[in-house]
């Protein structure tokens, strides 16, 4: 057993867990600290894909209720069958751009200017929205609950969603502040985020074994059952806190880490402290 290469997947898979619900892009930062630990290679960027399998683990653990529900009430229950449909809607957009487009964007953007202005652009945007959030007042939000959610308004997160596959921008950034300014209360817009992860991270997974099987991963089974755990554990802590920080808080402290973590990642990147090619 190596134990350089099992801290290594440890350090890996808390940051994954932390960043993956939170709108500050877990690739920009499992690219960062990857990086910085020289873990690097092919090898590397499936390891990171499959340990955001244990983050999905934790939203199926603390969702379990409603997913039991929802499996339960699929073909009897109306309002289960919508929100199973709602759920496949605002997946397939990312999907089939995905698999469209993966070989080009990793090969542009997956470099220090595209990420950096990602992040910075991403930051941003959440500061007008909070602003424009704030503007409105107490008005009431024009969804209150996952279950209002209507099959045209679940595309069009689905649409949003479709941002994060451009490197730095978050995919629970992108589909948290899609649906808000759709008009769908920040609690729940956070809380569909969560149940979207489920099916395109899983596929991710199953896509990325798929693909590099046969090339070594065996060998990599410790580190990858050390940075799923890693990530589930973090992750479960970290949907509970954030889940209990926007009762009396929005997204302003997560857009003013994005802009500084964008500078950051501009000045190492280019200052040949980040290992892109790999």
């Amino acid at each position: 057993m190596d134990w350089a290469l099992i801290g290594k997947a440890l350090i890996l898979g808390v940051v994954e867990g932390l960043t993956e619900f939170l709108p500050v892009s877990s690739t920009g930062h499992l690219i960062v600290v990857g990086s910085l630990l020289d873990f690097g290679g092919d090898a590397a960027k499936t390891f990171h894909v499959v340990i955001q399998f244990g983050a999905i683990l934790a939203v199926c653990w603390e969702y379990r209720l409603r997913i039991g529900r929802v499996a339960a009430g699929v073909w009897t229950d109306g309002t289960q069958r919508r929100f199973a449909l709602n759920v496949v809607i605002a997946t397939i957009p990312a999907v089939v751009l995905g698999l469209s487009f993966e070989a080009a964007i990793k090969s542009r953007l997956f470099a220090p200017l595209p990420v950096a202005l990602a992040l910075v652009v991403g930051g941003l945007v959440i500061l007008w929205v909070q602003a424009r959030e704030r503007h409105r007042g107490s008005a009431p939000a024009r969804i209150r609950t996952l279950d209002e959610l209507r099959p045209l308004d679940a595309l069009k997160v689905g649409c949003a969603q479709c941002c994060a596959l451009i490197p730095g921008v978050s995919r629970s950034g992108s589909t948290i502040i899609g649906a808000m300014l759709l008009g769908v209360e920040r609690r729940v817009a956070t809380e569909f985020s969560f149940f979207l992860a489920i099916p395109v991270i899983a596929g991710a997974t199953l896509y990325e074994l798929a693909k590099y099987r046969g090339t070594g991963l065996v060998d990599m089974v410790e580190m990858f059952t050390v940075g799923t755990v890693a990530a589930f554990v973090s992750a479960f802590i970290c949907v509970r806190w954030l889940l209990r920080y926007l009762a009396t808080h929005d997204f302003t402290a997560f857009a003013w880490y994005r802009i500084a973590f964008g500078m950051v990642v501009l000045v190492i990147g280019y200052g040949d402290a980040l290992n892109w090619g790999a």
